[in-house]
């Protein structure tokens, strides 16, 4: 079936070789680069192991947090793939990311960023 020919290229299914991370990442964890330290907030719903980096900024300038393929400007991430649950999405949207100060600017794995005070107030699929 097309979606058992698919499913050979998502990482741990079907034939492709699965990676073991050097460590799991855990929420509250911080992880430096250089100067900045950001936050690892668990995120779940995409995935069973999704997490967003939250590096914060405030009050001198808006935080940003890195969502991944949780929240997109005006849309969600899928929840049909293997550990995709939308209950567990939505929550983690409501409860992770909609909880950050609303000037938050929300950067995206896909398309063009957005802030938590937009998604709030416009995205169709979780409102705040």
């Amino acid at each position: 079936s097309p979606l058992v020919s698919l499913s050979a290229l998502l990482p741990g299914a079907g034939g492709a070789a699965r990676v073991t991370p050097d460590r799991e990442l855990a929420d509250g964890d911080r992880l430096k680069a250089g100067t900045l330290e950001f936050v690892v907030r668990h995120t779940p719903g995409h995935s069973r192991g999704s997490v967003c980096l939250v590096l914060d900024r405030e009050p001198e300038a808006p935080s940003l947090c890195f969502s991944g393929d949780t929240l997109f400007a005006g849309s969600v991430g899928r929840t049909d793939l293997p550990g995709g649950d939308w209950d567990t999405l939505e929550k983690s949207i409501r409860e992770v990311i909609y909880a950050l100060p609303d000037r938050t600017v929300v950067l995206p794995g896909h398309g063009p960023r957005t802030t938590v005070s937009r998604e709030k107030k416009t995205n169709a699929f979780v409102r705040g």
